[in-house]
């Protein structure tokens, strides 16, 4: 029986193909996701600061990142499945508290233990929230907008990352890191409050139960569009954690101009996650091929071109495309192939680009010790082609 939380659900399964897609409750959930991606990632700036405020290495610090990434990749599944039946706008709602809870502990944390707890207990919802809210979205759009609906979702991690990260990092250098945590608890309750008040409820559908929804993994086929998102996401961020070093160590751009060359490349990226919907919509696994393939491309060539910055643009534009139009094509494909169980799917795929995204840090600083910066571009490119080559057997499949 489906889990219904004391509610009834839709009589239809499949909501019909919206006319449109809905324009607020979207952005409502596009701007809860800009906030909650901010909090995962805007300790990338605090670092210095909070180190030499509880007396530990960088290095030390930078752990307060993994601990988030992992948390998510092997807590966020089983969270969703028990709670993909919960009424949506109450969970979200609830989402957001937890999120602004967190900050404020956080911005209060007399040591780097207690931060570390405020790290890791909004490390267990975010999961959930994309998860569903992916779903929520496809489901408000219908079946022919799905892909668009959830691009425009994902619009929130591609502001998160062009603005919420460096503006936080603005913050944290102006009014110290707690300051920054303190904005964001602000800034989180305010969106909680939005989305009790602004957000319709959306209409339930039925879930599967907690068993039937883990039936996905029994699924080989499902398993290899997750598995090809940990390896998309691994390419992706093995050169792209280390931006800023390609940025200031090969291209030799001055220290003060990286951060505005990054905004730059964020904001073309824009672009890349509007694409990626559209695509997705038409296509999710083709897509995923050939934006990987512009990814390989592009790769290769980055570091040849270092020296001209006029050339250098021009490729960190086509990278900001590809890197950005894989967050939603991924989650999309990986959605298309959960059954009855897609915010569980859509977990799983946070997931696996967490995965992606630590294994990534883990090879490319290996990269930067042992053979230098320069081959971080040619290490993700063959990382690239290899998730393309994982890929071809899925094509075969779904031709037969």
């Amino acid at each position: 029986m489906p889990e219904q939380d004391g509610r009834r659900p839709s009589s239809h399964g499949d909501l019909p193909a919206a006319a449109h897609i809905p324009v607020a409750p979207i952005a409502i959930l596009a701007v809860a996701g800009f906030l909650l991606v901010t909090t995962e990632f805007v300790i990338i700036g605090l670092i210095p600061a909070l180190a030499r405020d509880f007396g530990v290495t960088p290095s030390q610090a930078g752990l307060l990142v993994s601990l988030f990434a992992f948390t998510v990749t092997f807590c966020g599944p089983v969270l969703t499945a028990r709670l993909a039946g919960r009424e949506r706008k109450r969970l979200f709602t609830i989402i957001l508290l937890i999120f602004a809870g967190a900050n404020l502990m956080a911005a209060i944390s007399p040591n780097v233990w207690i931060l570390a707890v405020a790290r890791f207990i909004p490390a267990l919802a975010l999961p959930v929230f994309w998860g569903t809210a992916s779903e929520t979205a496809a489901q408000l759009a219908g079946p022919r907008h799905a892909g668009r609906a959830v691009g425009r979702v994902y619009l929130g991690i591609s502001a998160a990352l062009v603005l919420g990260v460096p503006l936080g990092t603005v913050i944290g250098n102006a009014i110290g890191w707690r300051g920054a945590f303190a904005v964001l608890a602000g800034l989180t309750l305010l969106a909680a409050l939005l989305m009790h008040v602004c957000m319709p409820r959306p209409p339930m559908v039925p879930v599967a139960s907690r068993s039937g929804q883990f039936s996905l993994l029994k699924s080989s086929r499902f398993l290899m569009h997750v598995l090809l998102s940990v390896l998309v996401f691994t390419a992706m961020f093995t050169s792209y954690t280390f931006l800023a070093e390609l940025l200031e160590g090969v291209a030799e751009i001055a220290p003060s101009w990286v951060g505005w060359w990054m905004m730059g490349f964020g904001i073309v990226g824009l672009l890349g996650n509007w694409l990626g919907g559209v695509m997705a919509d038409r296509n999710s696994l083709g897509a995923t091929v050939g934006f990987l393939f512009l990814l390989a491309v592009v790769m290769v060539i980055l570091v040849p071109v270092a020296s001209n910055h006029w050339a250098l643009s021009a490729v960190l534009a086509f990278w900001g495309i590809a890197y950005t139009a894989l967050f939603p094509i991924c989650q999309i494909r990986v959605m298309q192939h959960g059954q009855q169980a897609q915010a569980l799917a859509g977990t799983l795929n946070v997931s696996a680009a967490n995965a992606g995204t630590g294994l990534g840090a883990v090879v490319g600083g290996w990269v930067i010790s042992e053979l230098g910066t320069a081959f971080l571009g040619y290490v993700s490119a063959a990382l690239a082609v290899v998730a393309v080559l994982c890929a071809l057997p899925l094509f075969r499949q779904s031709n037969q």
